[in-house]
Formats: structure tokens, C-alpha cells, sequence
């Protein structure tokens, strides 16, 4: 039986997503170079007015970052329940998931060089 739509159900929904990323912030140390990455980069896009474009770019790539980071963090919590002694295939799944956060930086900061690079150019010649 669907249960109906419950707007305090909603508003727990939320409050479950905001403790996940804390959980995030408070266990990772990765994410908090992507937290100071993202604010440095916020910060460098109102120096450098960025346009509507740009911003969209860069926004997208911070939130693939994020979404990665938050992906692998999860991954990496469920494979620890799955076994907590070392198990080679655990060990290959933690990796790719680590990769994915990689591949997604990388992506970022690409992008990143395209979107400030002829600005910071501009700027220094």
C-alpha cells in the first residue's frame, strides 16, 4: 500500500540528508578539501565575474565532486559492514569508488582551467 504524501515526512527527508553530509564532513578528510576547494572557488568566480555560463560550469563540476565524494563515502561505510577483516574484492570496490571521486576532480579542475585560465590570463598580461 503507497502511504500518501506527508510534508513532515518531507521535512524528516531532509534532516536525514543534512546528517549524511555531516557524517560526511566529520569522517572524510577528504571532503574537507573539497569544502575549502569549493569556497575558494565561490569566492574566485564573484572576484573574477564569472558569467551565467560559467558559473553553470563550475557549479556542475563542484557538485560532481560532492556527489562522488558522497557516493564513495557510502560505498566505503556499506563494504566495511560487509566484512571487517581485509577481502581483496572489498578492497577493488573501495578503490574504484575512490577513483570515481578522482576522475570527477580531474573533470573539475579542467574545468576549472578552462573557465579561469583566460581570466587569470587576462589579468597578469
Amino acid at each position: 500500500m503507497e502511504r500518501a504524501f506527508e510534508f513532515t515526512g518531507r521535512i524528516r527527508s531532509f534532516k536525514y540528508a543534512y546528517a549524511g553530509i555531516w557524517v560526511m564532513l566529520k569522517t572524510q578528510h577528504n571532503a574537507w578539501i573539497h569544502f575549502f576547494t569549493t569556497l575558494g572557488v565561490i569566492i574566485a568566480g564573484f572576484l573574477l565575474s564569472l558569467s551565467n555560463t560559467e558559473w553553470c560550469l563550475i557549479v556542475l563540476a563542484i557538485i560532481a565532486v560532492w556527489m562522488s565524494e558522497a557516493l564513495n563515502t557510502a560505498f566505503e561505510f556499506l563494504a566495511d559492514v560487509t566484512t571487517p577483516e581485509y577481502h581483496p574484492l572489498v578492497k577493488k570496490s573501495k578503490d574504484v569508488a575512490a577513483g570515481s571521486v578522482l576522475i570527477s576532480a580531474i573533470g573539475a579542475i579542467v574545468i576549472g582551467i578552462i573557465v579561469f585560465g583566460p581570466k587569470i590570463y587576462s589579468l597578469l598580461f
